[in-house]
This record gives structure tokens, sequence and C-alpha cells, in this order.
């Protein structure tokens, strides 16, 4: 019988935690009604587990082991599904070597990345907005010609 409370522990904490993460990263990217349903869901799991767990603690004390491994594995597991979705923007910004920058804009051009930049006598600034789950091909374009750039990447928000 306590096997089966355990096993609920930890996958009810697993739940409840891979929920509060993705809220987290949900409300930073202005999506304010869904981080609330997530919320609320996380609310109820939060109630219930932490109810099984309290209920007892005195005679079984695995209640709290299981309870503890189920929020590490639940923030991993949320880091890894909001890794996954790459929701929002980024604002990036690379700092390159001036002779070979007219090549990286036009390959960012043929792509349809819109990037505007600042020069001087030796180095040029690139910003460009993407969707996150497009920055590692934009850096790689960047790379591909000025392997000592320097990248800067910044998460955007849209001000209403």
């Amino acid at each position: 019988m306590n096997y089966i409370v355990y096993f609920l522990i930890f996958i009810s904490k697993i739940i409840e935690n891979t929920l509060s993460t993705l809220r987290l990263i949900v409300v930073a990217n202005g999506k304010k009604l869904i981080g609330a349903i997530l919320q609320f869901i996380v609310a109820l799991v939060w109630v219930f587990v932490t109810g099984a767990v309290i209920i007892g603690i005195r005679d079984d004390k695995i209640k709290i082991v299981f309870f503890s491994l189920g929020s590490l594995i639940g923030s991993y597991v949320g880091s890894i599904i909001e890794e996954k979705l790459s929701l929002g923007n980024n604002l990036l910004i690379s700092i390159v070597n001036k002779k070979i920058s007219e090549l990286i804009i036009d390959e960012l051009k043929i792509k349809k990345y819109d990037a505007t930049y600042i020069s001087n006598d030796e180095k040029t600034i690139i910003f460009i907005e993407i969707p996150r789950k497009e920055k590692l091909h934009v850096i790689n374009i960047i790379k591909k010609y000025d392997k000592k750039s320097k990248i800067i990447l910044e998460t955007t928000n849209d001000i209403k």
C-alpha cells in the first residue's frame, strides 16, 4: 500500500513542478491567462500532494524523500520542456570583424532575417530580433564567418 502512495507523491510532484516551471516561462512571455490557468492546476496538485505527505509524516518519513525527489525531477523536466518549446523572442547582438560583416549580413538577409547594424573602422555590431527557436541557426551563420565574434542574447517582450 505505501509503495502506491510513494509513487503517487513522486508523480504528483513531478507534474506540479513541471507545470510551475512552464507557468513562469509562459507569464514571462506575456501569456497571463495561460499562466493563471497553470497556477490553478499547480495549486490543486500541491494541496493534494502536500496533504498526502503531511498525513502520518511522523510514522512515514520516506514520503518526504519521494516528495523531494519529485520536486527535483519535476524542475528538470519543466526546464527541458521549456527549452523544447522555446517560447518568445531574443534580441541577438553580435560584434563582428567589419571586413566580413557584409557576408554575414547578406546571408542573414537571404535567410529572411531583418538585421540592423552599426559600423566603425574595425567592428560591426549587428542587431537581430529572432524567435528563440531560431537562435542556434543564426549563431551558426555568424560563427561560420567570424569564429571570434561576440554574441549576446537578450529576451525581448513587446511593450503594449
